[in-house]
């Protein structure tokens, strides 16, 4: 009877949690679909017409000339320009860290570590500083440049090669005389395609989703990333700001439509990438 309760009781908060989160997605998909005044009198979860989202859209486009589009640009181009300098950073650095001795070796993953625990938010404003100090605030290096900077990715890497690429493999390689820049790419890093996975994916969820560094680094809006830009259209939106003026368009079908267009990508690279990424998180389960 006890095992009977504790069942139900565990499939009671189970069922309450995916309510409590699967709800207000379902409210957002279903917005674009009506105009502002059926979000508000109708059925929340009741379904409007596809002539009402290619309204939204059109309403959303006109808004700054298409600035959505180039905000999603901008996105882009800092998410997957600081990805490629991660990449060629992060995996190198968590090799040396796991296979590699040097002096300064548990120095250097201890501090990784420490910086890996810091909140973003605590860096940005020395970040600034120093980005400013070499003039370079304002530009897409501002951005793209802090972006790169991934402990997580290092320790993600570090783990992976110190759990799961044999070492007699790497000396055998060395035996056969591979200098180690040639034991790490021929023979670590083909190995490594599924931490490589996992830590580009963080890295790029976690930049596309970036709003507080870009917000600071960037003092014009032109050059804002799309979660920076969707501040400014809440910014300019009656409903949040009554000093906007009542001739805007921004209303709710209209935010809740830039919001699932900002999601589509992400969701895109994990769709892509997911096998990928399930390899890497099992990685490490097991130690050879």
């Amino acid at each position: 009877m006890r095992t009977v309760s504790a069942r139900l009781a565990w499939i009671l908060v189970m069922g309450l949690f995916l309510l409590f989160f699967c709800v207000p997605v379902a409210w957002l998909l279903l917005a674009p679909t009506k105009t502002d005044g059926q979000i508000v009198r109708d059925n929340p979860f009741s379904f409007g017409s596809l002539s009402a989202i290619a309204d939204a859209w059109h309403h959303l486009y006109a808004f700054e000339d298409g600035a959505i589009l180039t905000w999603l640009q901008n996105s882009a181009v800092y998410a997957f320009g600081a990805l490629v300098i991660t990449l060629v950073t992060s995996i190198p650095a968590g090799y040396a860290l796991a296979l590699t001795q040097f002096i300064g070796r548990r120095l250097l993953l201890t501090v990784t570590m420490l910086v890996m625990l810091m909140p973003t938010a605590a860096m940005v404003l020395p970040l600034y500083l120093e980005i400013n100090a070499v003039n370079l605030d304002g530009t897409i290096w501002s951005v793209i440049l802090p972006f790169s900077f991934f402990p997580f990715g290092v320790y993600l890497t570090y783990i992976y090669f110190s759990s799961n690429v044999p070492t007699d493999l790497l000396a055998a390689a060395r035996i056969d005389g591979c200098s180690e820049w040639q034991v790490f790419r021929l023979v670590a890093l083909p190995l490594a395609k599924p931490v490589i996975a996992l830590v580009g994916f963080f890295n790029f969820v976690g930049n596309w989703n970036n709003f507080f560094l870009p917000f600071v680094m960037l003092p014009d809006s032109s050059d804002y990333p799309a979660q920076v830009g969707l501040n400014n259209l809440l910014a300019a939106s009656p409903l949040f700001n009554t000093a906007s003026g009542t001739e805007n368009q921004i209303m709710r079908p209209e935010l809740a439509l830039a919001t699932l267009v900002t999601v589509v990508p992400v969701l895109v690279v994990f769709l892509f990438s997911q096998r990928a990424l399930v390899a890497g998180m099992l990685a490490g389960a097991t130690k050879e």
